[in-house]
């Protein structure tokens, strides 16, 4: 008789997990909004972050679009864009280039002019020693003291020859080719914001309409009007700095020459660079009469101080407060504060970004004081 086995007992049975509940719609909206943002925040930081080198090349071609704007929307009424609408762009950027290369260049010829004296009077002071300047001659008090002093110090060949070499050669190549890289860097980065100035003449219409679009969409109505006034203090601040600035150039540069400054051509054109930051004038002045001190015509050097204190008088406190201050409604104050606080943090794009920010900030403020509707 066979054994009697037993059945085998049935697999033990896995009871498999109770699928999750599903999220209410009012979740999923929130973490997919909160994970758009968070992707939004990633993308955003990685283009930065590809993109700083090239940064203030984008801000120099946007503040240049919105200085050209006006002229450019009637240049477009004037003449119609064709069907690729290439040309008008193509005229201002090379309008734009030109603006700034031409004086570049006469700059770059004159400097090579004066590098011919320079070389000659290293020559000199290396072989007779530098000579005593003729202004120490009319000191009031000392004269004689102090020309005694530098014909012992200075005024003998070996004097000057022990002076220009104790200038490093190695460090002086170190320098120049610091300098040749700069050069090459900065070439770069204006052809960069001609491209993209010319996209931006090209396309201003879509970009103008996309960017009022994002600002509403972002910040409501107040986006727009913080849009719009940043924009105004542009077209303010170029009026009253740039502008002004070469006209301060051009007259103090016709009182140079008449005064017989030394190298008025290049004095001018950095009394007008200088003139673009409030009370910068003033150090080019100070030089233009030192030169003229020194060469001992202190009589041409007190004229020179005295135009300079009115040419720079009435643009800081009547030219330039009336035209930036009337386009961003600023008080003149936070003008100079943003102009002053921006070249500091930013250099020389810092003379249209600290206004605009000031401007922005100075309108939030009064519709937050002045209880403005949102809405409104």
């Amino acid at each position: 008789m066979p054994p009697i086995t037993k059945p085998a007992a049935p697999p033990a049975r896995i009871e498999a997990a109770p699928p999750a509940p599903p999220l209410a719609p009012h979740e999923r909206a929130r973490s997919q909004g909160a994970a758009r943002v968070l992707l939004v925040l990633a993308l955003s930081a990685l283009g930065l972050w590809i993109l700083h080198g090239f940064l203030p090349a984008l801000a120099w071609a946007l503040v240049l679009a919105i200085a050209l704007w006006p002229l450019y929307t009637r240049l477009e009424h004037r003449f119609p864009p064709g069907k690729h609408n290439i040309l008008l762009p193509s005229l201002m950027t090379a309008a734009v280039a030109l603006i700034f290369l031409v004086p570049l260049a006469i700059l770059g010829v004159q400097a090579a002019r004066e590098a011919h004296d320079v070389a000659d009077f290293v020559r000199n002071a290396e072989a007779n020693g530098v000579p005593a300047p003729e202004f120490l001659q009319h000191l009031p008090y000392g004269a004689a003291q102090a020309t005694a002093w530098w014909n012992d110090n200075l005024g003998h060949a070996q004097a000057g020859s022990d002076l220009l070499h104790r200038f490093d050669n190695h460090s002086v190549i170190g320098a120049s080719r610091n300098f040749g890289r700069e050069v090459v860097h900065r070439i770069v980065l204006f052809g960069f914001s001609l491209v993209a100035l010319f996209f931006l003449f090209r396309d201003w219409r879509t970009v103008r309409d996309q960017s009022l679009t994002a600002c509403h969409r972002l910040f409501g109505p107040r986006g727009e009007r913080v849009a719009r006034q940043m924009v105004a203090s542009v077209h303010g601040t170029v009026d009253g700095l740039v502008l002004v600035g070469l006209g301060e150039g051009f007259l103090l540069g016709i009182v140079y020459y008449f005064a017989g400054v030394p190298h008025p051509v290049l004095l001018g054109a950095f009394t007008a660079v200088a003139a673009m930051i409030p009370f910068g004038a003033a150090l080019a002045i100070a030089i233009a009469a030192l030169l003229l001190v020194a060469a001992g015509s202190a009589k041409a050097a007190i004229v020179v101080a005295v135009a300079g204190l009115v040419v720079t008088f009435v643009a800081d406190h009547f030219v330039r407060p009336a035209l930036i201050g009337g386009t961003t409604k600023l008080p003149f104050l936070w003008v100079l504060l943003g102009i002053l606080g921006g070249v500091e943090t930013f250099g020389l794009l810092g003379l249209f970004v600290g206004p605009a920010v000031m401007a922005a900030l100075v309108l939030l403020w009064r519709e937050f004081t002045e209880g403005h509707d949102e809405t409104a």
